[in-house]
């Protein structure tokens, strides 16, 4: 293995370097100190200066070449206007490291922070970490006895954390705590689910941008926002409170007032001020659930304050500030809304950076068990009392959840609920083989009212399975006649069971009715099969 050549990047300090003004470290010179260790040799040395102390530098590189005349010394003449700035500083150094030919084949760069001013200092760790300035750091201290000659000692730190086993562990523990934070220390097992929970941990931590969570009804997108609050504000990242709307439940100037608050007067019954819920999320998080109920005008508003963290209240000619970050949860399809007209482009695209599609419970049979056995902690917290299954009776509930025969159309909310009763109807503390045997048919007769075990309409997810393009281009009547059908045949055992659900009324003026054969044929007009849809 061929040797690097050894390059330093550092600061001309003008209290250190100079040798004077300084009691403290009178004698030592940190630039000129580096190139005296005669265990290694610098090659080159990349010293840059702020041209007003361009006197010093040339000092300081004679001296160098005094002490090391095999060290090549290039000067550097940094524009900053104030090297105490931070805006001022990192752009100076950032440009520097934009337009240096770095060559990492052939030589190793280490980059001196023990001179130049704190925020130099501050600026070089900064631009090394995010790999900038491709090299580890290098610290260098004074001998214990200064004295004239004396080079003192120098320390280099690596930045990439992988190589530092015990810090890795640490960095990975605390990742792993704040995946437990997010899942509310539930053992979830679906693959799929878990692997979403990561990203969304890693997001949560390094961005501030939106994030948009789409799912079905009770698929739990209210409650991961709230996770997410709460892991960001454990990492000191919001210092506000979680704000959280049902987007469904406001409509017209109520929905602009909610959000943005009014002035007093602004319209017939405004009797008094209102800040809104935007300013209420100030430094903290908005959680605005079924997004795409927002009218096109709050659309236009929440744009601009994403963008500008400015909005006007209602009726007011003067801006207030909000600096706010915005979850967003939506059932719908929000690229088939904004192809509709229904939803502003701008704002869609503005959210949706970070989108995260949550699957509904019955694609996560695995995950049941853990869940009711988190439900029924819950429980236990709020009533102090400590409920369970016997054996049997957890069997055959886990069985039934699990089976083609439970829809949990309202997904976990559905769950919730279902453990909620069996608790509280359970015999001290035993949930019995006939409770559960009576809230299977609860169960059952719930989802029989609520369409005939159909998913709701607005869970399904057209895109998926036709396309964007596709179902972009479908009138609103199929969308919604389709999605219903799709509903159906999810929750049917054959194509000729869901036929039967489809054509109950006209079939019976048909001598020989193919309830099948008339599915297929309607699902063919959409390319659609039954295989796929299911």
């Amino acid at each position: 293995m061929k040797n690097k050549r050894t390059v330093v990047i550092g600061f001309v300090g003008t209290q250190l370097d100079s040798g004077r003004d300084s009691r403290r470290w009178e004698k030592w010179r940190p630039s000129v100190a580096l190139t005296q260790h005669e265990e290694m040799v610098v090659d080159r040395f990349e010293l840059l200066y702020n041209s007003r102390f361009g006197e010093l530098t040339r000092h300081v590189a004679r001296d160098i070449a005094t002490v090391s005349p095999e060290t090549k010394v290039i000067t550097h003449d940094i524009a900053m206007r104030d090297a105490w700035d931070f805006e001022d500083v990192y752009g100076a150094l950032f440009d520097f490291a934009k337009q240096y030919p770095f060559d990492t084949e052939n030589e190793d760069y280490w980059v001196h922070i023990t001179t130049g001013t704190h925020v130099v200092q501050i600026c070089l760790f900064l631009l090394t970490e995010a790999r900038y300035l491709p090299g580890r750091l290098l610290q260098t201290s004074p001998p214990r006895r200064q004295a004239i000659g004396e080079s003192g000692s120098y320390t280099l730190i690596d930045l990439d954390l992988s190589r530092y086993d015990q810090i890795a562990q640490r960095f990975t523990s605390e990742q792993a705590e704040g995946v437990a934070l997010l899942k509310s220390g539930i053992a979830t097992r679906n693959p799929k689910f878990n692997a979403l929970i990561d990203e969304i941990e890693k997001v949560a931590i390094k961005s501030r941008a939106p994030m948009l969570l789409m799912g079905p009804t009770g698929a739990g997108k209210s409650f991961l926002a709230r996770r997410i609050f709460e892991l960001k504000k454990h990492r000191h990242q919001l210092d506000g409170k979680f704000v959280e709307l049902n987007c469904a439940t406001v409509h017209g100037d109520g929905a602009a007032s909610t959000l943005f608050g009014h002035i007093k007067g602004a319209f017939t019954g405004a009797a008094a001020s209102r800040p809104g819920l935007l300013r209420s999320a100030d430094k903290g998080l908005l959680f605005l659930d079924e997004i795409g109920e927002l009218g096109i005008n709050e659309q236009a508003m929440l744009l601009k304050a994403l963008e500008e963290k400015r909005f006007l209240p209602v009726g007011s000619d003067n801006e207030v500030a909000s600096d706010f970050q915005l979850i967003a949860g939506t059932n719908r399809d929000l690229g088939a809304e904004v192809a509709a007209g229904r939803f502003r482009e701008d704002l869609y695209a503005r959210i949706n950076l970070w989108t995260y599609s949550l699957p509904r419970l019955a694609e996560r049979p695995e995950d049941i068990e853990p869940n009711v056995d988190y439900q029924l902690t819950l429980f236990g917290m709020e009533s102090g009392e400590k409920v369970g299954f016997n054996k049997e009776a957890r069997t055959r509930y886990l069985d039934f959840a699990a089976s083609r025969e439970a829809v949990w159309a309202g997904n976990f909310r559905d769950l919730a609920a279902s453990v909620t009763r069996l608790a509280t109807l359970s015999n001290s503390g035993r949930i019995a083989d006939q409770q559960v045997e009576d809230e299977i048919e609860r169960l059952k007769k719930l989802w029989r009212h609520n369409g005939g075990g159909a998913a709701p309409a607005g869970d399904i997810d057209l895109s998926q399975l036709m396309g964007d393009e596709a179902a972009a281009g479908l009138d609103l009547f199929d969308r919604m006649q389709l999605a219903a059908v799709i509903g159906v045949c999810r929750q049917s055992k054959t194509m000729s069971d869901a036929g039967r659900k489809l054509y109950a009324v006209s079939r019976d003026a048909k001598a020989k009715p193919n309830d099948a054969d008339r599915l297929k044929k309607y699902l063919a007009k959409f390319d659609l099969r039954w295989e796929g849809v299911q």
